[in-house]
């Protein structure tokens, strides 16, 4: 029998880890987010934010799922309502490269909003991501929020685990170039 699948706060120490799978769910707004013109480059400038407090991508927002010592997939989530305070670094950085500094804030007020949710290849279809989506749910009870929130771009597979686990399309959006539906869920207390 193999061990349970733990959910850890992330550290700074996560960021081999974490970085590289983030952008390579994200892609195109990874790209916009940091002016690269490369997920490389996305990543080398998402390395030098994971350890920082106080910006969207801060490991202070991840939790890490895994399964011994062996991390198998994540979650990025912060309050909606702080998402234009935690995009201000990436305002910065846009407008040191000579890049517009507008960023879209992608969370909604009054949600726990998933930025991420990514799993290993190797763990996909074990139950991982919904144990993520579930301390997501506890997140927002204890931070006061009665929803959790999230962006899936059209034709995203994990459309299908979301409103498995109880999310609900809410709209549509626009950003990055790409159009993506926002999936609430209110989990049950």
């Amino acid at each position: 029998m193999s061990e349970p699948v733990v959910i850890r706060p992330a550290t700074a120490f996560d960021a081999a880890f974490a970085v590289p799978l983030v952008q390579q769910t994200i892609g195109r707004v990874g790209l916009a987010l940091t002016g690269a013109d490369s997920d490389t480059g996305a990543a080398r400038a998402m390395l030098g934010f994971f350890p920082l407090r106080g910006n969207r991508l801060s490991y202070e927002n991840v939790l890490i799922a895994a399964r011994g010592p062996e991390p198998l997939g994540l979650l990025l989530a912060y309050p909606g309502d702080q998402a234009g305070t935690l995009d201000d670094p990436f305002r910065e950085r846009l407008a040191s490269l000579g890049l517009p500094a507008q960023v879209e804030s992608e969370g909604t007020p009054g949600e726990l909003y998933v930025d991420t949710l990514a799993v290993t290849e190797a763990a996909r279809g074990q139950g991982v991501g919904a144990a993520l989506l579930r301390a997501a749910a506890g997140q927002a009870r204890a931070l006061g929020l009665s929803r959790v929130g999230l962006l899936v771009e059209d034709g995203n597979r994990a459309a299908t685990l979301y409103a498995r686990v109880g999310f609900r399309a809410a709209g549509t959006r626009t950003l990055a170039g790409g159009t993506y539906t926002h999936m609430v869920w209110i989990p049950p207390q």
